[in-house]
């Protein structure tokens, strides 16, 4: 019998962080647009078009969305209904239960909404299902570097107070871990990069309403108590005493649907050239 996955996220409670958060979002969003940004440049550098397209926690950032990008019909979709637009083409659904029928779509963008799955391989499966032969997926999600100056200065301040340390951050996975998770999903010509965002907090209060704000506030399953006022400012003392930075790591997962006619790497021992030749060719 297959193992379910471990359920490290309260999914009730990521929703009800992103339905809180909606009101307020538009004033810390700011990562969510760098993301749409950058995935409407890599739409345009495509060269093809993609009839219909699901956009997964994206809401109304995708009227940033421009021609060149060949996107046609949009479908909006999120665990929380608030952080949708009004209208026929939005829908509420899980990241891993998909109400999609299979072999539907053209494209599927989900944007920093994954690293909140418990069963990242099994979302990413239903997202290729979900797509036609040949259709493109796309993904933002944060990486392993993600909140890493806060947790520390958390941690130390915890430890000064209470002796002890509570699991209050969620875990992000590594670059590698979301390559590998593509090619367990059936994802052809799987590429993962990243993007690493540094943001300077001058009042360092702001990162806590950026979390809030975005909806990242701890969702953890089984998450220990709300923490103490004394604990918070000594955090926000020992963030700022350390510079006042913080680190968002935002890595891309691309992957196609599979189909016949899609470019094949090349079998080991099959190429026809030597390195060496290879490079004599290029001084030449």
């Amino acid at each position: 019998m297959k193992k379910s996955p471990p359920q490290i996220f309260d999914r009730a409670r990521v929703r009800l962080r992103r339905q809180r958060s909606a009101k307020a979002f538009s004033a810390h969003d700011f990562l969510h647009r760098r993301v749409m940004e950058d995935i409407i440049d890599r739409l345009e550098t495509v060269k093809r078009d993609f009839p219909t397209a699901i956009f997964s926690g994206a809401g109304d950032l995708t009227d940033q969305l421009t021609a060149k990008s060949g996107v046609g019909e949009v479908f909006l979709m999120d665990s929380a209904k608030a952080r949708l637009s009004d209208g026929a083409n939005a829908f509420v659904a899980d990241d891993e239960l998909l109400p999609i029928a299979p072999a539907s779509v053209d494209l599927f963008v989900s944007v920093l909404v994954l690293h909140a799955s418990n069963d990242l391989v099994g979302a990413l499966a239903q997202a290729r299902l979900a797509l036609k032969p040949d259709g493109l997926f796309i993904a933002a999600i944060f990486g392993e570097e993600t909140l890493q100056n806060i947790k520390h200065a958390l941690y130390t301040a915890e430890t000064e107070i209470t002796g002890g340390v509570s699991p209050r951050l969620a875990p992000f996975g590594a670059i590698q871990d979301f390559g590998q998770a593509l090619s367990r999903a059936g994802f052809a010509m799987p590429v993962t990069d990243i993007d690493k965002v540094t943001v300077r907090y001058t009042e360092p209060y702001r990162l806590l309403k950026d979390l809030r704000g975005m909806g990242e506030t701890n969702a953890l399953a089984n998450g220990p108590a709300p923490l103490r006022r004394d604990i918070i400012s000594r955090t926000l003392e020992i963030f700022a005493a350390t510079g006042g930075e913080e680190k968002f790591d935002i890595v891309y997962l691309t992957g196609w649907a599979p189909h016949p006619d899609q470019q094949k790497p090349l079998k080991p021992g099959s190429a026809k050239t030597s390195l060496a030749d290879a490079i004599k060719n290029r001084k030449d």
